[in-house]
């Protein structure tokens, strides 16, 4: 039987490449993201693999996200697969020059978010006693870096949060488990700084992970057996051999 997944953050990045890697394998897509265009363009690129179905909601928006789960069609009810992708930083500044917008809107996407989200679908998969949920951290979930504070914050409250559905819905037989990034080229940086010119720095000097090789990891963990549970995998570049080390060519 097709199983159904369920992916934030699907318009982008990891989320975009994740759409992708799971559609060449037949699974049932619920897409969801902000921007509608970038959905059609992806339900068009994928309905000939797979079906499809998009969701348009901003995670930040507790009611939008209810309504939009509550709203899917018969044939879309069935959560299998949660990816729990979406997500954002903002800013790179020291704890005393934070901006409380930035803060915000890291920990209403990162955190809030995700618990909206997982609310939303938690419940069919604690009635069927089966399920996959897969949180994207982030090595900033593993250690802090200088002006990293509350986008470290978030990050390492997602791994907390993992490893509390892990154990509360283990009694369910519901596999839960965090993919955590290093560097990986999407369009992060460019949310981070806000469109500066130094957002094309980052990924300079050096080969950064791609989103297809994150995709590639996530669903190696969501086909292995049922006895077997990928809980926390944390991946970087070989470049890369912390948060703030990375070997760059000159």
């Amino acid at each position: 039987m097709t199983k159904t997944a369920l992916i934030t953050g699907a318009t982008s990045g990891i989320g975009y490449a994740t759409a992708n890697e799971f559609a060449k394998h037949g699974i049932a897509l619920i897409l969801c993201g902000r921007r509608q265009d970038r959905l059609d363009t992806l339900k068009k690129d994928l309905d000939k693999h797979c079906r499809v179905h998009t969701l348009n909601f901003d995670i930040k928006d507790k009611n939008a996200v209810f309504n939009a789960i509550n709203s899917l069609p018969e044939d879309f009810k069935t959560i299998d697969i949660l990816i729990n992708n979406a997500g954002n930083a903002h800013g790179l500044d020291p704890i005393q020059d934070g901006n409380l917008d930035d803060w915000d809107a890291m920990m209403d996407s990162n955190v809030k978010g995700l618990l909206y989200v997982s609310k939303a679908v938690i419940p069919q998969m604690t009635k069927r006693q089966s399920g996959h949920i897969i949180n994207i951290g982030s090595s900033a979930g593993k250690e802090v870096y200088p002006n990293g504070n509350v986008y470290c914050a978030s990050k390492h409250a997602v791994l907390a949060l993992t490893e509390g559905m892990r154990i509360d819905l283990n009694p369910f037989g519901i596999k839960v488990g965090a993919i955590s990034p290093g560097l990986v080229e999407t369009e992060f940086s460019q949310v981070r700084f806000k469109g500066d010119a130094i957002a094309d720095n980052v990924y300079q000097g050096y080969k950064a992970l791609q989103p297809e090789d994150i995709a590639d990891i996530i669903y190696f963990a969501i086909t292995r057996p049922p006895h077997v549970n990928i809980a926390d995998l944390l991946v970087f570049p070989t470049a890369q051999a912390s948060s703030t080390l990375v070997k760059k060519e000159l």
